[in-house]
């Protein structure tokens, strides 16, 4: 970026315009943003090829309000086709002090959008010196997605999932979006990527009024414990390599991460109870008589299948 007049700026900086940083580069710097890079020559489709073997996702991510505020959490694993990528990745960020983004899709061109996001946030709040309501933050992010349908089309889609805590109405909040920029308000929780389903499934059963953060920490962490179960493209907490999935809490008093230690316990917790449920679903089976001589031998069928 050149300079006019030696040390001076352009006047680009100091000509007044949007409070969008965004919108400034689009105008002064538009090859910079994400979806306006040209793609490299040859063949662009990453749909089913070689080429999506090597494009790297980032998985399930879920969003539960309770009384005070949103919990948001994300698993760590990414992968490339059947391959794990990275078994700790992080995929929930703070969007600003009072909102939460959780990222699915193309890992790296959901890295760079959250970076740009954040930065559009932080820009807007230095120009107007006021934080823009969370109404226009999940506007701005829609927008932000809009862009990047033409690397979209190509099979490199990125779909967050925002929530915050609204200081007008005094609730938590959360935004889910399709990859043509469509913003869509959920109510209680939602959840995004390839494990979403299961997910999905389990804050039907988990989730209900009246929740307290420790609850809703509880069913978002439980809810990325049965997608784990079911999706080989979302990691479940590892034990072993003491990683534990990214939790955030948004209220009144801001975002905040969920210690590790915190995480540590409750997933101690969830398998153990899980692993109760287990042996009391499974009773245990009678041996056979081959393996137990006291054992009465299985009366023999006749020819039409019915016992003698």
């Amino acid at each position: 970026m050149t300079t006019e007049h030696g040390a001076r700026l352009p006047h680009t900086f100091t000509t007044p315009g949007s409070s969008s940083f965004v919108e400034f580069l689009a105008s002064h710097a538009p090859h910079v943003l994400p979806g306006s890079r040209p793609l490299p020559a040859g063949d662009a489709s990453f749909a089913g090829g070689a080429s999506h073997e090597r494009s790297v996702h980032a998985t399930t991510i879920v969003a539960v309000t309770y009384e005070g505020g949103v919990v948001m959490a994300g698993d760590r694993r990414a992968t490339a086709g059947s391959m794990i990528a990275s078994r700790e990745i992080e995929k929930v960020f703070p969007a600003d002090e009072f909102s939460a983004v959780g990222i699915a899709g193309s890992a790296g061109l959901a890295l760079e959008l959250v970076r740009l996001y954040q930065l559009e946030l932080e820009h807007y709040e230095k120009l107007e010196g006021t934080l823009l309501s969370l109404d226009g933050k999940a506007n701005r992010l829609s927008t932000m997605i809009r862009s990047n349908l033409g690397l979209a089309m190509q099979g490199l889609a990125v779909v967050p999932l925002f929530a915050g805590f609204d200081l007008d109405r005094d609730e938590g909040r959360i935004f889910s979006y399709d990859v043509t920029g469509g913003r869509y308000e959920e109510h209680d929780f939602h959840s995004v990527g390839s494990g979403s389903v299961f997910a999905r499934g389990a804050l039907k059963k988990l989730w209900h009024g009246g929740l307290d953060v420790d609850g809703a920490v509880h069913v978002a962490v439980e809810a990325l414990y049965d997608a784990a179960d079911d999706d080989s493209a979302t990691g479940g907490p590892d034990t072993v390599r003491r990683i534990w999935p990214v939790v955030a809490v948004v209220d009144q008093d801001g975002y905040r991460r969920v210690p590790d230690d915190d995480l540590a316990a409750l997933a101690d917790e969830i398998v153990a109870d899980r692993g109760v449920s287990e042996r009391r679903a499974r009773p245990a089976g009678r041996r056979s008589s081959a393996t137990n001589p006291d054992a009465e031998p299985h009366a023999p069928a006749d020819a039409t299948g019915d016992l003698a």
